[in-house]
């Protein structure tokens, strides 16, 4: 029997009994079976704790601008799978990764892959039938075993090193910037979104030879009007216009994309740069909406460092009367340092349950204990993310502003409700 694009998702959620299972040895076999060669002329894969889907979206549009063929594939999606694999600049399409899903699943025999496993063997697999002159690969989790890693690519970025996945990575810069880190490649180029990256991070670029780029010392950034901004690197430099992607932290990223792309053996003519820079979007980023005279904002910040972003783009606002917050986070986060983070900024706080996620969501009552003692403490809590935002807008008055925040999963959630026009 034939499976559409749902029945295949159910399928391959199916198909490991853990959703996260690190290494590499089962998605290479498979990836041999399938004949995976390399997806594209040139591939560069990202990775960091923050910033990774904002550098992909610069890298894209930049080498598009350029008359570039381009996939990307990028994780988790918002609404649809479709949004992680894209091609050309569009979504997959349902029949194409369903013929990914069943070249796959025939290569695989009775190997068990997880759920991002499987899928980004299919992505590859799509993208060398593409004859692309680009490929983005976003890291999913870490990068050292990530199934991104299977590729190798021709210049690699660590966007950002910070606290998150601690079960996974480990509990401090230096350890999860080693696990970051595995993603370079011997004699090429590693781009480093932070001017102080950790220890770790520089070790094993020296020891493997990769050429080590890095904000601060190879590349900078700064304003120069109210309209433009500079990169510039010893030797060269260019002004660009403002971005789409109003964030402070968005011009690190450009920056990073710039910096990746330069490193290419690649010609990318200067107005691509200054195209692609101001093009370049993605949704969940500050994305903002109007009700009933409240600006309403999500945002995928899941982490303190993602927090304190926010919080540097809230202290540049124009003050309104009353600034509330919609909070729903995974178990595994530090919420109390998103809170913290945002200390002084919210005046309202409402909490959210997020069930399911592969074990690792929560109910309201579990995130309210979590953050006991802090400015959210006494929240008003809620079960769903929808019903949460719901309450916020109908306490809050015109010229407001409510900040949604803690999870792909809630900025998912508040976009479908928002969408909804209820």
């Amino acid at each position: 029997m034939s499976r559409n694009l749902q029945d295949w998702l159910d399928h391959i959620e199916r198909q490991h009994p853990r959703a996260i299972e690190m290494g590499l040895e089962r998605v290479r076999e498979v990836a041999t079976r399938l004949g995976l060669g390399k997806p594209a002329k040139h591939v560069v894969t990202i990775g960091g704790t923050n910033g990774k889907g904002s550098t992909v979206a610069f890298v894209e549009a930049i080498a598009r601008a350029a008359g570039w063929k381009v996939g990307a594939y990028t994780s988790p999606h918002l609404l649809r799978y479709n949004e992680r694999v894209r091609i050309d600049g569009s979504d997959a399409d349902d029949d194409a990764l369903v013929r990914a899903f069943e070249a796959v699943d025939a290569a695989r025999g009775d190997t068990p892959l997880t759920y991002f496993e499987f899928g980004t063997l299919a992505a590859l697999w799509l993208f060398e039938q593409s004859a692309l002159d680009l490929a983005v690969l976003e890291v999913g989790l870490g990068g050292r075993l990530d199934a991104v890693n299977l590729v190798d690519p021709d210049a690699a970025v660590i966007v950002t090193v910070d606290i998150d996945h601690v079960g996974w990575l480990g509990a401090d810069r230096e350890t999860i910037g080693r696990e970051k880190s595995g993603i370079a490649r011997a004699w090429k180029p590693l781009v480093l979104g932070e001017d102080d990256p950790p220890s770790s991070v520089l070790r094993h670029a020296y020891a493997i030879g990769a050429s080590a780029i890095r904000a601060g010392s190879d590349f900078f950034h700064e304003a120069v009007d109210a309209g433009h901004w500079r990169w510039r690197e010893i030797g060269f430099e260019m002004t660009l216009p403002n971005l789409a992607l109003e964030a402070p932290v968005q011009r690190a990223n450009a920056a990073t994309a710039i910096a990746a792309l330069r490193a290419l053996d690649a010609d990318i003519p200067l107005s691509a740069f200054a195209e692609g820079v101001a093009a370049a979007r993605v949704p969940a980023r500050l994305q903002r909406f109007r009700r009933d005279g409240v600006e309403v904002v999500v945002d995928v910040g899941h982490n303190p460092q993602a927090a304190a972003a926010l919080a540097q783009w809230l202290d540049l606002q124009p003050p309104v009367a009353t600034n509330l917050a919609v909070l729903a986070a995974l178990a595994d986060k530090d919420v109390a340092g998103v809170v913290a983070a945002l200390e002084g900024r919210i005046a309202r706080w409402f909490l959210a349950g997020l069930e399911g996620q592969d074990g690792r969501g929560q109910d309201v009552q579990a995130l309210a204990a979590q953050l006991a003692g802090t400015a959210a403490g006494n929240g008003e809590p809620h079960a769903t993310v929808a019903q949460a935002v719901q309450a916020a807008l109908r306490a809050a008055s015109a010229g407001d502003r409510l900040l949604v925040l803690g999870s792909f999963h809630t900025a998912a959630e508040a976009l479908t409700f928002l969408h909804s026009g209820q």
